[in-house]
């Protein structure tokens, strides 16, 4: 995915007010090779067997320590929802939803609504997952991951903005360095691998605040860091009718961010009536995985 520059966006500011490699098959005759080829005869080249292709290596990823030394002593020019290295579209005719569960202080309920709706209208959707929202949920996020609907990827460890020197994303205190950004990345990484079974592709800070080198961070990890272009409803403190209008621009290729952990506002009120509007226009639903 192609750095993306940032550009204002009206629907993302609304915040302020997650292949081995083919076995090649022998393909020897059904008789040997004559020793005696002509002088104009090709020698015939037998390919590897199964057994004896190359198996591909798994990725290594970077250790703590080797990325507090490459990054350590960067300095970040770039702050906030849109820094250079994280995703905020896709190109797929398709729209890609997601929701936040946030965890801890942050709240660790479960929109069950929300979550009925999305079943009802078979709308895919990615679920960003906070390590203290599964360790609270851990039953509900088992079956989460069972179900082809939804597709889980990391939210974090404790919920922090995304930062290499100590910014605050809103009123809340960010990662103050390379190894915290590590710990606040990776410490959801085997939660979410033995949950799943495969290890997330996608990451999402708390806050939704990064900046350029914290995301380049998660890059070397292996997951791409992602926002989004359409702000569903701003933290959950949108209300019905505003959800609505800031879903209505919603347009193929466009990543929604939304809200799984506060029933008691008004999120899935609002997408009762979001989703099925763009459902009527034609616009289908896919997992961030299918189309990025």
């Amino acid at each position: 995915m192609s750095t993306v520059t940032p550009t204002p966006h009206t629907s993302r500011r609304a915040l302020l007010t997650g292949s081995a490699l083919a076995a090649l098959s022998a393909c020897a005759p059904s008789e040997p090779p004559s020793t005696s080829l002509s002088p104009t005869a090709t020698p015939l080249r037998l390919r590897p067997s199964a057994s004896t292709a190359p198996t591909p290596k798994p990725p290594v990823w970077p250790t703590r320590a080797q990325l507090v030394a490459k990054y350590g002593s960067r300095t970040p020019r770039e702050w906030g929802l849109e820094p250079s290295g994280v995703l905020l579209r896709q190109t797929s005719r398709q729209v890609c939803l997601t929701f936040d569960a946030c965890g801890g202080p942050y709240g660790s309920k479960v929109d069950t609504d929300l979550l009925k709706l999305l079943r009802k209208h078979r709308a895919k959707a990615t679920l960003f997952l906070n390590r203290r929202w599964i360790e609270a949920n851990q039953e509900l996020a088992t079956e989460l991951a069972a179900d082809p609907l939804f597709d889980l990827q990391n939210h974090g460890t404790r919920h922090l903005p995304l930062s290499v020197s100590g910014r605050k994303g809103y009123a809340e205190q960010g990662t103050h360095n390379v190894g915290e950004v590590y710990d606040e990345v990776m410490g959801n990484v085997a939660t979410l691998t033995e949950l799943t079974g495969s290890r997330p592709r996608f990451f999402r800070s708390g806050t939704a605040h990064y900046d350029e080198v914290a995301a380049r961070i998660v890059r070397e990890l292996g997951m791409v860091p992602t926002n989004f272009g359409i702000n569903g409803d701003a933290g959950t403190t949108f209300t019905p009718s505003q959800i609505v209008e800031s879903m209505a621009p919603t347009k193929p290729g466009d990543i929604v961010i939304g809200h799984m952990n506060q029933p008691r506002n008004d999120t899935a009120e609002g997408m009762a009536r979001a989703i099925p509007a763009l459902v009527t226009r034609g616009i289908g639903f896919a997992h961030l995985v299918d189309v990025v």
